[in-house]
């Protein structure tokens, strides 16, 4: 009887030994970190870092973290963004012009100070920080800049402009930004129908002086043929004037092909046609 007593009392120790240990151990997966909260002294000061750990049993728990690089997009598209409606970024540019924005922000947790964001935030730091942060910043940015612009000639430098102030916000956060996207921004119909305007309006533009410069070269050139025609009458006048005999020349340069005597007494030129 005291060895069956001695033998379940052997087995009961052996199985709590192993809960015990098995609550202990906690493996922190690739690309992971975990934060210790403590009954008796709240959340500690430290990462579990990837790997098998130890906590005490009972008295500690865990909370696991990825810090690999993470996607959140907000889109008119529904199949694109983390909300599945259109959830593009809605703005006014500083000619009050309503634009609507589609952005991708890569980011990662802070792997060294993922504590602090679970003491001072918590697991819903989507909702708390990037979500709200992320329309602040768009929204400022893009209110400092003509609708014009926004839609083509800064649209890089607002871009960078979004990526910079969210850097710095969600630093504070213990949120690394990598990268950001703006992948799409749309107007309404009446600013697209206006820069349509815009555009056919240059074009025309361009065309007219095209045409105007086109009819000053053909009048340039006019110029300067007649130019050169009226200079060669006067060089020719010149040389007649000077040269009777270049008179005779130009005579018999212009005489018909048929002709097939000359008569001249050096004075006078005269021609005897040939035999028809």
């Amino acid at each position: 009887m005291k060895r069956a007593i001695a033998g379940t009392v052997a087995l009961v120790v052996i199985f709590v030994a192993l809960v015990v240990a098995l609550k202990a151990a906690v493996v922190v997966g690739a690309g992971e970190r975990a934060v210790v909260f403590s009954i008796s002294g709240g959340t500690k000061s430290k990462n579990l870092n990837e790997g098998l750990r130890f906590v005490v049993p009972f008295l500690e728990s865990v909370r696991y973290y990825d810090v690999r690089v993470q996607n959140y997009t907000m889109s008119a598209r529904q199949w694109e963004g983390a909300v599945q409606s259109d959830d593009a970024i809605s703005a006014l540019t500083s000619d009050g012009q309503s634009v609507k924005l589609d952005v991708s922000l890569l980011f990662h947790l802070d792997p060294n100070n993922v504590w602090q964001l679970h003491q001072k935030v918590g697991p819903d730091y989507i909702a708390k920080i990037i979500r709200p942060e992320l329309t602040s910043v768009a929204r400022n940015v893009v209110s400092a800049y003509p609708a014009t612009d926004v839609y083509s000639l800064r649209r890089r430098e607002v871009e960078n402009q979004v990526q910079e102030r969210l850097t710095d916000v969600m630093k504070r956060n213990y949120i690394l930004v990598d990268e950001l996207l703006v992948r799409d921004v749309q107007f309404s119909e009446a600013f697209h129908q206006a820069i349509e305007r815009k555009q056919i309006a240059q074009q025309q533009a361009q065309r007219m002086q095209y045409v105007l410069q086109k009819a000053k070269m053909e009048k340039e050139q006019r110029v300067i043929e007649a130019d050169g025609d009226a200079k060669a009458i006067r060089l020719k006048g010149q040389a007649l004037a000077q040269n009777a005999r270049l008179v005779q020349y130009e005579y018999l340069q212009k005489i018909a092909p048929n002709v097939d005597a000359i008569i001249t007494d050096g004075r006078n030129i005269g021609a005897v046609p040939g035999a028809p």
